[in-house]
Formats: structure tokens, C-alpha cells, sequence
């Protein structure tokens, strides 16, 4: 089992995942999936912020590697952030083991 990766997760207006996504891989991410969600604000919230909240959202899910997830969160929030019109946020939760990447060495590893 692998470690050293954490799970970057954008939330973005409908129609902005393969914009997200697009950053995501100029900075290192190898690929994605993408997620369709529905998000929620108090009628309050918008007076206050002076905002409309779009509630049909899309979710990027990206594994990355530790070492590249500043470069993504960054990429993301100048490509995606809350000052576009994809008003996108990111962020990463850590990951305690993965399998399942590079499967083909690992199982060569394995007979060796």
C-alpha cells in the first residue's frame, strides 16, 4: 500500500469541472474524477455577501501526490476561486493508504 498522497477536492459552479480539472493536470495532477452535487446557502447568506449561489455545483476529485498538492490548491484558486465565475473552492484531506496505482510494478514487485 502506497502513502504520500492526499485528496484534493474542488467544488465549482455547473459547467467549470473540465476548466478545473484542465489546471489540476497543468500542475502535476494526472487525471480526476468528476462528481455532480447540489449546493445549499441561506437566503441571509447571500443578502450579507451580496452574492448568488448557483445550486447545481460539480465536485473535482483528485488524488495527488503530497509533494504536488500546494501547486494544485494554487493553481486551482487562480484558475477556479471564489473571484471567478466558477466561485470554485479546493481543498485537500489527507489520505492514509492507496492502491491500485501502478498496479503493474507493485504485482512485479511482489514475485520478485
Amino acid at each position: 500500500m502506497k502513502k504520500g498522497y492526499k485528496c484534493i477536492l474542488a467544488i465549482v459552479n455547473n459547467g467549470f469541472s473540465e476548466q478545473a480539472m484542465d489546471t489540476a493536470k497543468a500542475c502535476g495532477a494526472k487525471g480526476g474524477t468528476i462528481l455532480q452535487g447540489r449546493g445549499t446557502i441561506s437566503k441571509d447568506a447571500e443578502k450579507f455577501f451580496n452574492i448568488s449561489i448557483s445550486p447545481e455545483k460539480e465536485i473535482v476529485m483528485i488524488l495527488a501526490k503530497a509533494d504536488l498538492v500546494d501547486a494544485i490548491l494554487k493553481g486551482l484558486y487562480a484558475s477556479i476561486g471564489t473571484a471567478t465565475q466558477a466561485q470554485g473552492i479546493a481543498f485537500a484531506l489527507p489520505v492514509d493508504e492507496v492502491v491500485g496505482l501502478d498496479q503493474e510494478k507493485e504485482v512485479k514487485e511482489t514475485k520478485e
